[in-house]
């Protein structure tokens, strides 16, 4: 089945590359974010920060996003654009709530020096076929990885407790693989969603996967002891696998593979626009892959087969855990720049890009939701050994 999956991923890239993308004249667009940075921030006070704060988001929409420079650094490196989408929006929020300009200051000056780093870490290195290569490569190789966790947790589950229902995560990947593909065409050909539309689509889904990974590793755990999985499995699993956590595994799995992949396409598109010459490359890269993913995916299997069953599960879910806890805190950055959240910066707190932590309140409570009952249920579990031993 997995052989499958990578051919219908090679399609959809395939299919897309030859949609048109913008070239991003990155030092140019750097140029003007910091110019207009430096000037909205020289004039910044108090009294007048709905002007300050409109000229900075203006800044991010028409010139960081609109550019198409996000997605250019996104290609690179997807935590970093995260983490520069992250300090633009703990920016407005300082503006937005009226911080005294050393503040604010302070802020402009961490953002823009890096900011002012992009075009040298972006500069063409002149790698010809090989530079394109290990760029398409690490594309799929790096967008796909999250995805085919999720992927090999859920399926080795299935394999374990009904392996005629495997193919629940199967059909989710294949669905999530098409709508990726319609996605992407949409946004590159029709109507080119920028802006807050974009950000909001993006937080979204990020949420959405957030909740549904949640009640996956929540449900995964409270099956992680032998005696307690094989009550489940003798007396639960019929019904159980026939209703709603059955459906929840599938649009888990679909949710991992199209959080990555209309973006995943998007990039191919940027990357086959901006070397036309260099196709042969880009598509060896992305066959090799391909071939990683596949290999990954059968060793994670191999593996989880091997493991003891509550190790099994107890990883298993703290995998999907660990990726609700990252992806409410990156969807939350994506609905503060659409103004759909507020942005509260909480000072001191740290900036955590692979963990999705950025300081603010807003963030930190979406993930406090999903740690709090993490620690409250870490402490009954102590309390009910302490008092097995005293009884």
């Amino acid at each position: 089945m997995i052989r499958h999956i990578i051919l219908a991923i090679t399609m959809v890239v395939l299919a897309a590359l030859p949609a048109s993308a913008k070239t991003v004249d990155v030092p140019a667009t750097i140029s003007l974010i910091l110019e207009g940075g430096d000037a909205a921030i020289a004039a910044y006070a108090p009294e007048r920060k709905a002007a300050t704060a409109d000229a900075m988001s203006d800044l991010y929409f028409d010139s960081f996003e609109a550019s198409g420079l996000e997605g250019a650094i996104g290609m690179v490196d997807a935590s970093w654009k995260i983490g520069l989408e992250g300090q633009f929006g703990q920016l407005i929020g300082k503006i937005r709530q009226g911080d005294s300009p050393e503040v604010v200051k302070a802020g402009w000056a961490s953002l823009r020096a890096n900011l002012a780093v992009v075009p040298s870490r972006m500069a063409p290195k002149g790698g010809g076929f090989w530079s394109m290569f290990l760029q398409s490569f690490l594309i799929l190789v790096r967008e796909g990885f999250e995805a085919m966790l999720v992927i090999t947790s859920l399926a080795a589950y299935l394999k374990r407790s009904a392996p005629e229902k495997v193919k629940v995560v199967y059909h989710g990947v294949g669905w999530a693989v098409i709508a990726s593909l319609v996605t992407a065409w949409v946004v590159s050909a029709l109507i080119n969603v920028s802006g807050q539309g974009k950000e909001l689509f993006e937080g979204c889904t990020m949420l959405l996967a957030s909740v549904v990974l949640f009640y996956c590793s929540y449900w995964l755990f409270a099956k992680r002891e032998a005696a307690r999985w094989q009550s489940y499995v003798k007396e639960q699993i019929s019904s159980a696998l026939s209703g709603g956590r059955l459906f929840a595994l599938g649009f888990a799995a679909f949710l991992a593979v199209y959080r990555e992949g209309a973006e995943t396409v998007l990039f191919y598109i940027a990357l086959a626009s901006g070397e036309p010459g260099q196709m042969t490359a880009l598509l060896a890269g992305l066959g090799a892959a391909c071939v990683a993913l596949g290999a990954l995916y059968v060793t994670m299997n191999v593996m989880s087969i091997r493991l003891p069953l509550g190790v099994f599960f107890g990883v298993t879910a703290g995998l999907l855990y660990y990726l609700a806890v990252a992806f409410a805190g990156k969807g939350v950055v994506e609905l503060q720049n659409a103004k759909v959240l507020p942005i509260t910066p909480l000072e001191g707190w740290p900036s955590v890009d692979w963990l999705g932590l950025f300081p603010t309140l807003e963030g930190a409570t979406a993930q406090a939701i999903l740690v709090v009952p993490l620690l409250v249920g870490i402490l009954v579990l102590q309390f009910k050994k302490r008092a097995a031993r005293a009884a």
